[in-house]
């Protein structure tokens, strides 16, 4: 691969952040996430993801205190919907309840002033992959006719362990069931389930961009919203995560960098390393830059 595809997209740049608030937030004195748009653009950091794995408990005069002070400090925002959304579960009374905690996050992410939500793909741990994904699919139709046209980006995620749903290519095909919906390429999830060897080089990043551009369009790739840390993996996959202080583990992130300025892209990535996600979120940052300033 020499030449990007992208050659002709507009020159935004990557932005970064991180994913809820980490150590050097609350080591700081900081306690609520009211503060952290401010707190991230002092640090000198773009997006926040706001974490709601577990729930979405806060109100709406909160969410929409927080989307205001985002807006204020230039932060971009996105929101990770509950860990209990099941796309492909088997139960169906369960997974449709998927599409309640779907749209209460769709609620969530508009009083946030969020541009995406983030979804995990789904389970294939009890039945095979064509099942899950064909239960997905369906999971995946039945959102979009009740959500209908919306500006914020349904984001699918790709997924750290072996028999979760979430290959690069079955995110896209998800994609590709409603223009609503968009992936989310979490780089060390790919690399886990891939058992560390997803990444080995710049060409293996940018082929991440090309697939996706050649399969769903190039504003897909041009503007993806990606997931970044290093991971810990089993033979089964993703085991946990890690900090950029871990040597033994992947992905390195400077080739990742490398491709994003060779292929022209503008990703927004955030950050979810074990309690330095905004602290490894700005080292990315000014690696990338440093890559980018260097091309110019």
């Amino acid at each position: 691969m020499s030449k990007s595809i992208f050659s002709n997209c507009d020159m935004k740049t990557a932005t970064f952040g991180p994913g809820g608030n980490g150590d050097w937030f609350y080591s700081e004195g900081k306690k609520s996430t009211l503060q952290s748009p401010g707190w991230l653009k002092e640090k000198g950091l773009d997006a926040f993801e706001y974490e709601a794995g577990n729930g979405i408990s806060a109100g709406e005069s909160t969410l929409r205190a927080i989307g205001e002070k985002a807006k204020e400090h230039g932060i971009l925002m996105s929101l990770h919907t509950p860990y209990f959304i099941s796309l492909s579960g088997t139960e169906e009374e369960k997974r449709l309840k998927s599409l309640e905690y779907i749209q209460k996050s769709l609620w969530a992410a508009e009083l946030l002033g969020a541009d995406t939500i983030v979804i995990h793909s789904g389970s294939a741990a009890k039945i095979s992959r064509e099942e899950a994904m064909a239960l997905s699919k369906d999971t995946l139709t039945r959102v979009a006719e009740a959500v209908g046209a919306t500006q914020i980006r349904l984001g699918i995620e790709t997924m750290g362990k072996v028999n979760q749903l979430g290959t690069l290519d079955e995110v896209i095909e998800q994609c590709k069931v409603a223009p609503i919906y968009a992936p989310v390429v979490d780089f060390g999830h790919l690399n886990a389930r891939n058992i560390g060897d997803a990444f080995p080089d710049v060409d293996s990043y940018r082929r991440v961009f090309d697939t996706i551009g050649t399969s769903l369009g190039d504003e897909f790739a041009k503007n993806l919203h990606c997931h970044f840390s290093k991971i810990e993996y089993t033979k089964a996959g993703e085991k946990k995560h890690l900090t950029f202080a871990d040597e033994q583990f992947g992905p390195a992130f400077e080739p990742l960098a490398e491709a994003i300025v060779r292929e022209g892209v503008a990703p927004r990535i955030i950050c979810e390393s074990a309690g330095t996600q905004a602290e490894d979120a700005l080292y990315m940052k000014k690696a990338y830059l440093g890559i980018l300033n260097a091309a110019q």
